[in-house]
């Protein structure tokens, strides 16, 4: 395989995919990465709701909506667009189709929606008994919120994530915080990918299908990871603590004299080094900072030692420093700081996807790197329907029959 090549290891699988704004198509997309060919369902005119979460959009030449937002373009590459009406028979015969020619399902529809629509999975393994069915929701197929729709923001809270991000409450700016990027979506798309192919190999060739039941609730609450611990062996919740390390002082961010940095030591002889590498080695021996025990009794203290002379510095220069003394640390970087990173450059990060007329789509590559080469899908998100003739004459509609199905709105 030459470096240029994509590798496909899921290719041959076909993925029907219902989802729609985040959680599901990052799943798909990720699916689509690995070779998987995705084929992502609509409403007709109106198309996914992500289509309209902007600005910013992508613009097309004579500056007309194009329906592909920044949310759109994160999680769509990779994929074909088929618009179907699911609220009139002839849109979900047209599925019943296309489910029969699938090996997964993924949808993110409120529980009980397909079933009301005859589409629910043992109905649609009487066509295809091996479909796998992969459903994400708010909270989960079962319990008492069942039936609520879920949404990042609202799930960050209610799973403890917003409780330990952000500075302490007592300080400036503190409380609770939801972070930047929609990360208990993202996290539930991973781990429904990791569900997805797991189903996959267990079904073999000619295995019965499976139903996978991921929620944003269920990710939201595993995620919290050591923080969750931390409450079981206490019974303690933990508190948020802004940009410090968890565990290690002085470990966190700092600000200097043009902007901030990461510090991470890690141990007491990165620590040691750390001190060397600022002209204060006098604090390596100081006996109230010697271990990181020490250091956690007069945190305090020390901050208040250190936060002057980080502060004298520009991130540049302590960058210099800390890296000549191997002391882990990193600017903290905007994204435009991000795009211009050597790291991020030279493992090209920061791509671009060719439209169909031919313009660059600006795309964020998979962290997947697969026997050597970066696992990318080639096709950039699609236009709104754009395979809806290809689709539909694979599913044996002809002339006649696509162009009746135009007129009446049912694609």
């Amino acid at each position: 395989m030459s470096a240029q090549q994509s590798p496909r290891p899921l290719a041959g699988f076909r993925i029907v995919d219902l989802s729609r704004v985040l959680a599901g198509p990052w799943a798909t997309q990720l699916l689509a990465d690995l070779g998987a060919e995705v084929i992502k369902i609509e409403r007709p005119a109106r198309g996914d709701d992500s289509r309209s979460f902007g600005p910013p959009f992508l613009p097309a030449e004579d500056g007309a909506w194009t329906g592909a937002s920044a949310m759109f373009l994160a999680a769509n590459r990779g994929k074909r667009s088929l618009t179907l009406d699911l609220g009139r028979e002839e849109g979900r015969a047209l599925l019943r189709d296309l489910v029969a020619t699938a090996d997964v399902l993924v949808e993110n529809f409120k529980v009980g929606t397909l079933a009301r629509m005859g589409l629910d999975a043992a109905t649609l393994r009487m066509i295809n008994p091996g479909l796998i069915v992969c459903s994400i929701t708010g909270y989960g197929q079962t319990g008492p919120y069942a039936d609520r729709g879920g949404y990042d923001p609202v799930i960050q809270g209610l799973c403890g994530l917003m409780s330990v991000t952000g500075n302490p409450p007592e300080m400036p700016g503190g409380g609770p915080m939801k972070t930047g990027p929609s990360l208990v979506d993202i996290v539930t798309g991973l781990y429904a990918v990791i569900a997805i192919q797991a189903a996959l190999i267990e079904r073999g060739k000619d295995g019965p299908g499976v139903d996978l039941d991921l929620s944003l609730m269920d990710c939201g609450v595993a995620v919290m990871a050591q923080q969750a611990m931390h409450y079981a062996l206490t019974g303690t919740p933990p508190r948020p603590i802004g940009t410090g390390a968890n565990g290690g002082v002085p470990g966190g961010g700092y600000a200097c004299a043009d902007g901030h940095i990461m510090i991470a030591p890690g141990n007491d002889a990165g620590y040691a080094r750390m001190c060397g590498a600022i002209g204060r080695g006098d604090l390596a021996t100081d006996p109230r900072f010697v271990s990181n025990r020490d250091r956690l009794a007069h945190r305090d203290e020390l901050l208040g030692i250190l936060e002057p002379i980080f502060a004298s510095w520009t991130v540049a220069d302590l960058y210099a420093a800390l890296l000549a003394a191997d002391v882990p640390s990193g600017p903290v970087n905007d994204l435009a700081q991000v795009e211009a990173d050597p790291q991020v450059v030279a493992r090209g990060l920061f791509a671009s996807r060719a439209g169909q007329d031919g313009r660059a789509v600006p795309q964020v590559a998979s962290p997947l790197v697969y026997g050597g080469s970066r696992a990318m899908a080639e096709m950039p998100p699609p236009r709104l329907g754009q395979d809806n003739d290809a689709l539909l004459a694979e599913l044996g509609r002809d002339d006649e029959a696509r162009e009746a199905l135009r007129a009446a709105n049912i694609v």
